[in-house]
């Protein structure tokens, strides 16, 4: 299963489950990670969705053979709903997230903390946007995002230097609510996601629609810039440079 499922006192958890591949978003496992956050939407008996990795990654984002194969193979195929569709289940959703990073968050990865009602980070955990080393564009409107989260300053750094913030950056920053030793990390965001949990979940909803509702406008725009951004990079002589640097390192 590229994503397990376990409920416990209203909490979905939702672990991303391609180790092998530090959990890195193939159109699989977009579409996976898609559906299950959807269903926990969904399902009435779910007060709080916490998503987490397996493993030592939380997630390396974009799979790179597959985003070279979106360039070059005329036959590629994309998932049911893919990257733009998770994105758009991440703006819609009604019910809060919680993220609980175990490890590397790469891309995708990291960007996700943007949709994050409470963020929680082992101690050991990593992110990184590496957007400009792979002479792309932001995504998951990162873009809008992470300046409104983190500051102007810390988003343009974050967002154009494609260097590594480690925990305890990311709280100081504000991307992180709670660092966590490594073993400590599932028990404490469970602790907190079954204190929300335990409340009405009309309730929760409610306060989460008044939080995010004035931003999804602001967000779908955002992504809509970067997508075109995107289109026009996707393939450039940089990111064609990169992406076979990276296929030489795997071979």
């Amino acid at each position: 299963m590229l994503v397990n499922i376990d409920d416990a006192n209203g909490v979905r958890t939702v672990t991303l489950n391609r180790p092998e591949a530090l959990n890195a978003f193939n159109e699989a496992l977009y579409d996976a990670t898609t559906i299950a956050l959807r269903d926990a939407d969904a399902d009435p008996s779910v007060g709080v969705i916490l998503l987490t990795g397996t493993g030592r990654a939380f997630s390396a984002g974009n799979d790179l053979v597959e985003m070279q194969a979106r360039i070059t193979d005329p036959d590629f195929q994309s998932g049911e709903y893919g990257f733009p569709g998770l994105i758009d289940t991440l703006t819609d959703l009604r019910k809060p997230l919680l993220l609980a990073v175990n490890g590397l968050g790469v891309g995708i990865g990291a960007t996700i903390l943007g949709y994050g009602d409470l963020v929680f980070m082992s101690s050991t955990a990593r992110l990184k946007c590496p957007f400009t080393s792979l002479g792309v564009a932001p995504e998951a409107a990162s873009s809008y995002l992470l300046p409104q989260l983190i500051g102007r300053q810390n988003a343009a750094w974050i967002l154009m230097s494609s260097e590594w913030v480690d925990a305890q950056e990311a709280k100081e920053m504000g991307l992180a609510w709670r660092v966590c030793e490594p073993d400590d990390l599932l028990p404490e965001a469970r602790k907190y996601a079954e204190v929300l949990a335990s409340r009405p979940i009309p309730s929760l909803m409610a306060v989460k629609h008044t939080i995010v509702e004035p931003t999804r406008g602001e967000i779908a725009a955002a992504a809509k810039r970067e997508y075109a951004q995107f289109e026009v990079l996707l393939g450039s002589a940089a990111n064609a440079d990169a992406l076979a640097a990276f296929a030489d390192r795997k071979d």
